[in-house]
């Protein structure tokens, strides 16, 4: 039995941060004169958040996994259903419930419309990532496939693929607009198929991936400074240069572009070299892990804190300007990981 990786949940809770991050940079952009760089600590240095959590997914899988034993898929996939669909289905019905309430938004006004909001991820603007990873549970003898099989020159052949991919679902126009091809953001795995391949791999290869993590931390920390420079370049050169709006510009230099991909792999590669390097302070680790052992809840309800304390700002007739938009971040972060550590203190299972 392999030990457990606190690495894994350290970076879980960093990705979990990221992620709020992009959503009160969407609040922030509602501002019609925002602060660029603070947009850009938002939006953009936060990007390897939502991909990154597919590669420590895919990590973890193949971590514990013996490769040389038959895979059990259908215990697989009622353990994974049990953790992500069911989930997904009560808080797509809860935020469906809410916004019903909040917003007045019609419920379900015909069955057609009920299924393209659960099949898409639409009941609120974060779910469609248990979408695409549920879609990976299901595919999951295809990536031990794949991950079995997998040598260097396939995976650069790979990742070539996967940067021809996603520039073309971004940007190339003619794309059909079918449901499918509309929402293909929303469910299509093969947007995140290299950066899942890649945990697989570095999984079954850990104590090389480690060893080689400790023997390169300058090599790893210079190519993160390069990639998240080379990301921020992107973005920059969007505003400055093409005369883009903040928010298009972050809409063009996002986690599927080609900067944006690299950025992904050295910050996935980074953040394992230094969580797994052990030379973290205590109270820091300690912190991380609060976070990571949380993330799961703090991701499927920020939202909703989002939406409360806008509604509170605009009741306090304050704007969001960027030092609201700070304060705004870590209140949201700090009241929503609280009503799950109060939730766990007083929970009847907690007193078990």
């Amino acid at each position: 039995m392999k030990p457990w990786l606190d690495s894994i949940e350290y970076i879980r809770g960093v990705s979990m941060v990221g992620v709020v991050a992009i959503h009160v940079g969407s609040q922030y952009l509602l501002n019609p004169t925002p602060n660029i760089h603070l947009v850009a600590l938002f939006e953009i240095a936060s990007r390897f958040s939502v991909p990154i959590f597919f590669f420590i997914s895919a990590f973890g899988l193949f971590y514990r996994m013996d490769l040389a034993e038959p895979f059990e898929y259908g215990k697989f996939l009622r353990r994974r259903f049990k953790a992500v669909l069911i989930p997904y289905l009560l808080w797509s019905t809860f935020y469906l419930l809410h916004d019903n309430l909040f917003y007045g938004y019609k419920l379900f006004p015909n069955f057609g419309y009920a299924a393209e909001i659960y099949f898409f991820g639409l009941a609120k603007y974060h779910l469609y990532f248990l979408v695409i990873l549920i879609w990976f549970y299901l595919l999951m003898p295809l990536w031990i496939f794949l991950v079995k099989r997998m040598t260097p020159a396939r995976l650069i052949l790979l990742l070539v693929a996967q940067v021809a991919f996603d520039f073309c679902s971004s940007y190339c126009a003619g794309l059909s607009e079918n449901l499918f091809m509309k929402w293909r953001l929303n469910w299509l795995v093969l947007h995140y198929v290299f950066i899942f391949i890649l945990g697989g791999v570095l999984a079954i290869h850990s104590q090389r991936f480690f060893a080689w993590c400790a023997a390169n931390k300058k090599i790893i920390s210079a190519t993160f400074l390069l990639a998240l420079t080379t990301l921020l370049g992107y973005y920059y050169f969007l505003i400055r240069v093409r005369n883009f709006s903040p928010e298009a510009a972050v809409n063009t230099a996002h986690q599927l572009s080609p900067p944006g991909i690299f950025y992904t792999i050295a910050a996935s590669i980074f953040l394992f070299a230094l969580f797994q390097s052990g030379s973290l302070p205590a109270p820091l680790k300690k912190f991380l892990s609060v976070l990571g052992k949380n993330s799961y809840f703090v991701y499927l309800a920020h939202p909703l804190t989002i939406t409360y304390l806008s509604l509170g700002l605009g009741k306090l007739g304050l704007i969001m300007t960027a030092p609201n938009a700070l304060i705004f971040y870590v209140v949201t972060i700090a009241v929503t990981l609280s009503v799950k550590l109060v939730w766990q203190k007083f929970s009847p299972a907690s007193r078990r």
